[in-house]
């Protein structure tokens, strides 16, 4: 296997339901196509999340400081692959698109994917206030940033590890997905390609009105 290393990062907080099932979509994905690495971020959980990671084979990296980019900070510190792949723990993403992406990836010269979940988006995947709240933030982001971005808020992410050095992330909560977004389609060659996006496994954390708002105002705060 000639191909880049895919260092797959995953933030977990209580998913032991789903952990294992993601886990073994990246094997069946990736075994035979490329070297590759798992590498669990869990910020305290109370379940078995951490075992059931590790006894899947994933490296588990314990992150003590909340926060959802504080978590993909760590892993992409932690990460060995030339190539960084991001999911969810609860099977909302397509973990089998992972090699796809990469090839993508390489053949195009990109140095970042970024998903759309709202080109396949499976019934009952994402509450109506939801897909409300990302259109408001996705069309803020457009508007402010100038990116032709239809998912601002999308989860899953391939790109080449060597660009982060070029992208200035500051946000270590929700908003670090947007940002990260905005700063790679304005400083680096990037794509939005579209996926399938299924209902969770396990209890959803994010908090609606308290993220949304959140991030609506980092937007402006980056921008002005």
């Amino acid at each position: 296997m000639d191909k880049a290393k895919v260092s797959v990062i995953i933030p977990t907080m209580n998913e032991e339901r789903g952990i294992g099932l993601v886990i073994n979509e990246i094997k069946n994905a990736l075994d035979g196509k490329r070297a590759y690495e798992i590498i669990v971020v869990d910020t305290d959980s109370r379940d078995l999340t951490r075992d059931i990671a590790a006894g899947h084979g994933a490296v588990v990296v314990d992150e003590p400081r909340r926060g959802y980019g504080r978590a993909y900070k760590t892993g992409f510190d932690k990460a060995t692959g030339e190539i960084i792949a991001t999911l969810d723990a609860d099977m909302t993403y397509p973990a089998a698109e992972i090699p796809k992406l990469a090839d993508l990836l390489e053949e195009k010269s990109l140095d970042f994917i970024t998903t759309n979940r709202f080109a396949g988006m499976e019934k009952g995947a994402m509450p109506a206030k939801h897909r409300f709240g990302n259109w408001v933030l996705s069309t803020t982001a457009r508007i402010l940033f100038r990116v032709k971005i239809r998912d601002s808020q999308s989860g899953m992410w391939v790109f080449r590890k060597d660009a982060l050095a070029n992208l200035e992330l500051v946000s270590d909560g929700m908003s670090m997905s947007e940002e990260l977004k905005i700063e790679a389609f304005r400083k680096l060659k990037a794509a939005e390609v579209p996926i399938t996006y299924k209902p969770r496994i396990g209890e959803a954390k994010l908090r609606s009105w308290k993220d949304g708002t959140s991030n609506l105002r980092y937007l402006f705060k980056k921008r002005f």
